[in-house]
């Protein structure tokens, strides 16, 4: 028989709406997730109305629009969104590319060269940025508006780019 309190690491399970709701130790909320995207980059949670959030393994969040019977035995639902299960949860490079554009803080808006070089996974010295240290949304104006390219961990003075080895680009 199954423990009903464990994270099966090959089952998506629905993320709990509150911690009054939590059966597995470790687990994220929904109200935690959406709090973290409000308070470190100023998403408005209604963005996320109509969206389910759902785990599998330790600590992989994935996003879903539209909601499913809980736990589902499938190979995705959606798209990663979140790591968290860690000392500071990471945004995945897809999810700020689907929802950064809502972000209201924590967005670091790169110039046309110093974008290159994040896209292609350099680590760049940017003495500039104001902003809290951490997890960033990296952005570039393209066409008029800005959009979020990626994330970045900037911590004293320097730019990391987070850009998966896969999706570098050499500009």
């Amino acid at each position: 028989m199954a423990d009903d309190s464990a994270n099966d690491p090959h089952v998506f399970e629905q993320l709990p709406a509150t911690e009054a709701d939590r059966e597995v130790e470790g687990r994220a909320t929904r109200a935690e997730v959406l709090e973290f995207w409000s308070e470190n980059y100023g998403v408005d949670p209604t963005v996320f109305d109509g969206h389910t959030f759902w785990e599998k393994g330790a600590g992989k969040v994935w996003v879903f629009a539209a909601d499913l019977p809980s736990p589902v035995d499938v190979e995705a639902v959606g798209m990663t969104f979140l790591r968290t299960r860690q000392e500071h949860w990471k945004p995945t490079t897809d999810a700020v590319q689907r929802f950064g554009r809502h972000a209201e803080r924590n967005v670091l808006v790169l110039d046309r060269e110093e974008a290159e070089r994040f896209l292609d996974g350099e680590t760049q010295d940017l003495p500039r940025w104001e902003g809290d240290w951490g997890y960033v949304i990296v952005a570039h104006e393209i066409a008029g508006d800005v959009e979020p390219i990626g994330v970045g961990l900037y911590l004293r003075g320097e730019l990391r780019s987070q850009i998966p080895k896969g999706r570098q680009r050499d500009l």
